[in-house]
């Protein structure tokens, strides 16, 4: 993954802290699932806290970046024209965490200017691929238990 530091530097901080778990304690996304997979759309993972979407942290939590809750706020709003994206999950404006999202599709037009893209894959594009095709639950897009897609390793090369 590419991350576009220059252009959104809080959440290419924040993405590549919580790769590496230098932060320490929970603020990690070793282990962390995938929790929501709508095919032709998006993957979306990054609650470390909960694991259902409902949950996640920031690296900016008790920092002049980051409010009460460790949300942190939005940056350049770059388009999502493109299949591989790395962009902010969020429950509105200025209300980014640890929750993230990667685009199985380009076009995503009703993503822009709501969403804060922050990088990109450039190796693995087979893996998200193979990512959106997984069975999930037709109620709430969370893959069945025996498909569980999970972060095994993560760092920063």
């Amino acid at each position: 993954m590419r991350l576009l530091k220059d252009e959104t530097p809080l959440a290419s901080e924040n993405f590549r802290c919580l790769c590496t778990g230098e932060k320490g304690g929970i603020l990690s996304f070793k282990g962390c699932k995938f929790h929501r997979i709508i095919k032709n759309f998006v993957v979306q993972g990054g609650d470390f806290t909960t694991g259902d979407g409902t949950g996640g942290q920031s690296i900016y939590r008790g920092t002049p970046h980051g409010d009460l809750w460790g949300n942190f706020k939005d940056e350049r709003f770059l388009p999502h024209d493109d299949v591989g994206l790395l962009s902010m999950a969020n429950a509105g404006k200025n209300t980014n965490g640890s929750q993230f999202f990667i685009t199985t599709r380009a076009g995503l037009k009703n993503l822009d200017g709501e969403h804060v893209v922050f990088g990109e894959v450039i190796h693995g594009l087979d893996v998200v691929d193979a990512m959106q095709n997984v069975k999930v639950s037709p109620s709430n897009s969370c893959p069945l238990s025996e498909n569980e897609v999970a972060v095994i390793d993560c760092g920063e090369l």
